[in-house]
């Protein structure tokens, strides 16, 4: 499922000819952004630290090197 998200403010004039240009796909579904204001408050002192922690998720780098590369022989 495709969905094509329409500004709050752009959705009276561009809604209905979206909505027309993909009505034959039905992969595709076009939605208008309700969403207003901050979705993440700032915490208080009674909810614990104000600062989010961000962790690295990634693997940790393989100990030691690569061997070299050759170049193939011509």
């Amino acid at each position: 499922m495709i969905y094509c998200v329409v500004p709050q403010e752009m959705a009276p004039e561009l809604l209905a000819q979206l909505e027309e240009y993909y009505a034959d796909d039905p992969n595709v579904k076009v939605i208008v952004d309700r969403r207003s204001g901050e979705r993440r408050t700032p915490a208080t002192e009674n909810e614990g630290p104000a600062l989010r922690i961000v962790r690295d998720r990634r693997r940790p780098r393989v100990v030691g090197e690569f061997p070299p590369v050759d170049p193939p022989a011509a």
